[in-house]
């Protein structure tokens, strides 16, 4: 039988070593490592590449929120679930922009824990109902998980920089222009481009043209806004 390996990291001794009890009791999991903060959860899990990564929302040397976001960009085949409590919303909404896989309360009975574990390595998104109230009433709105990271992402479009240039190239990709037609436009080579255009991607957080405009429309409308 090929086990599901998985990290715990959480700062609480007993609620990480209690973790550990439960889920080593089951035959097909395994508890391969277990720290108390952030930084330490992320070196590990790059060195031993674990199905599920379960990470409390506040450590110390690096936040969750901050993890999770690193372990998705570097390590995006580990599913990483949340350990959270029921007041802890804006940290919930922020682990979900970042590509969180699900959350799992710190209430939840041992059984129902572990079969969320079960399904979040299987490729569930685990949205408890008490965290899934909790996101629709922070939203004013019933969300899809999609639709909650589109619109976390918008709240966080006038934190965004671009230079004139990367100005220049977002304004055409909003009106529809490809890389050529950009690159005539403004007297710059395909290549040179494409280069600015990942530099787009990547502040935006997305490798989606279509959704890199919507943002960038939404962008451009909040610089309007603010003039």
């Amino acid at each position: 039988m090929t086990k599901i390996k998985i990290i715990i990291a959480d700062d609480q001794v007993l609620m990480r070593d209690g973790l550990k009890t439960i889920l080593d009791l089951e035959e097909d999991l395994e508890v391969i490592y277990t720290t108390g903060n952030g930084r330490e959860a992320y070196k590990i899990t790059g060195e031993l590449l674990p199905d599920v990564v379960l990470l409390d929302v506040q450590m110390p040397k690096m936040d969750g929120v901050e993890c999770v976001k690193l372990i998705k960009r570097d390590f995006p085949l580990v599913k990483v679930l949340m350990l959270t409590t029921f007041n802890q919303e804006e940290y919930i909404i922020n682990a979900l922009a970042n590509g969180a896989d699900g959350f799992l309360l710190k209430d939840m009975r041992g059984e129902r824990l572990i079969e969320a574990v079960r399904q979040g390595a299987g490729g569930d998104l685990i949205l408890p109902a008490k965290v899934a109230g909790k996101l629709a009433s922070s939203l004013s709105k019933v969300l899809t998980v999609e639709e909650m990271r589109n619109e976390i992402a918008y709240r966080e479009l006038d934190k965004v920089h671009f230079s004139n240039r990367e100005k220049e190239i977002a304004a055409l990709m909003v009106k529809g222009r490809n890389n050529r037609q950009i690159a005539e436009y403004l007297n710059l080579t395909e290549g040179t481009v494409k280069n600015y255009i990942t530099v787009i991607y990547e502040k935006l957080g997305t490798n989606d043209r279509n959704m890199a405009v919507s943002y960038l429309k939404k962008y451009f409308k909040i610089r309007k806004n603010q003039d």
